[in-house]
């Protein structure tokens, strides 16, 4: 961990007694900053009380980042961190306007620099041991945490190790619990609930008249030489149920196994939902690159999905369970429309 130094300490520690909300653009749904505070939270066995509307949140990963984009807090922003993918469309000034102040996990100290007054991650492990820092060392020093509930809700263990495993499927419940909650610590309540009715509406335009029960899915997020797979029940479970297929995977609760490209042939997925990732942290993270290795290695490139070239290219955030899983649920959904393969 990197020695830290006083001045962070003591304006991180100092945020909770000065801070005071403002800066949203739209005064018909933003409340006055004092109005409703304190207002505490509850969040994945942890209580986040805040004093007052926050005006310096680090989001230590895109999917938080996005949604709180997309609230149109980009002016309450002090930082952004951990992106797979370029920030998505129609929020890209926005997001310019938002320091970024490492493409992966940054360090303690560069967050306290920040002089956040709350902290925000998609991941248990982003604000875990391992990770950027524990929410106790944030939470020691007067800055609240925060982190989706998607990550951490029933039936997810996040000690079983790799990416953890579920219990129970995903549903986009948690995806909206996020933004509601991150509108309520705000005093945006009204751009949250407006947010997720827009997302419900996005779900059922997609697949409204689709059936598609006999046809198999296999998400490949990373890596070519021991491939990371969806299992059944994380983002990618909640997309294949909304577009009314099934998992070639779906008897691992891992959130994403690696599984061997022999394992792969044995189960012959009709069509393969590629990862388009622009990270560079993984072998094959694009979607060309993945294309690529499908269609000239010899245990993959005479699969039905190849053969047939039935590929759904997502962003890595569509494969996490974000608001842009909707988006997921949408191209997946067109995509078995194009193949031919839907009821």
């Amino acid at each position: 961990m990197p020695v830290l130094r006083t001045p962070a300490l003591l304006l991180a520690s100092a945020l909770l007694l000065t801070a005071c909300g403002g800066g949203a653009s739209d005064a018909d749904t933003a409340k006055p900053a004092g109005a409703g505070y304190p207002r505490t939270i509850d969040n994945c066995g942890h209580k986040v009380t805040l004093k007052s509307a926050p005006r310096r949140v680090v989001s230590l990963n895109q999917g938080t980042t996005e949604i709180l984009l997309s609230l149109g807090l980009a002016d309450r922003m002090a930082g952004t961190a951990t992106w797979t993918d370029p920030v998505m469309k129609g929020l890209e000034k926005a997001n310019a306007a938002v320091t970024r102040l490492a493409d992966d996990n940054p360090s303690f100290e560069k967050v306290l620099d920040a002089e956040p007054d709350l902290v925000t991650a998609s991941f248990v492990s982003t604000l875990g041991k391992g990770g950027v820092a524990t929410r106790e060392q944030f939470e020691k020093l007067g800055v609240p945490t925060y982190v989706s509930p998607s990550d951490c809700s029933t039936g997810k263990d996040n000690d079983s190790g790799g990416d953890g495993s579920r219990s129970e499927p995903l549903t986009l419940d948690a995806v909206y619990g996020e933004i509601r909650d991150l509108a309520r610590a705000f005093g945006v309540d009204e751009r949250g609930e407006k947010l997720v009715a827009e997302l419900r509406q996005r779900v059922r335009a997609a697949t409204d008249g689709l059936h598609a029960p006999d046809v198999s899915l296999m998400y490949w997020f990373a890596n070519s030489q021991s491939p990371y797979l969806a299992g059944c029940c994380g983002a990618p479970g909640a997309i294949t149920r909304a577009v009314g297929a099934k998992n070639v995977f779906s008897d691992t609760h891992d959130e994403w196994p690696q599984v061997g490209w022999e394992t792969v042939a044995d189960r012959d997925p009709d069509v393969i939902v590629i990862g388009d990732l622009t990270r560079r942290q993984q072998t094959a993270e694009s979607a060309r690159a993945k294309i690529r290795f499908l269609e000239t290695n010899p245990a993959t490139r005479n699969l039905t999905a190849v053969k047939e070239k039935r590929y759904v290219l997502l962003s890595g955030q569509a494969m996490n369970p974000t608001i842009r899983t909707v988006e997921g649920i949408e191209k997946v959904a067109a995509g078995l429309r194009d193949f031919g393969l839907a009821k």
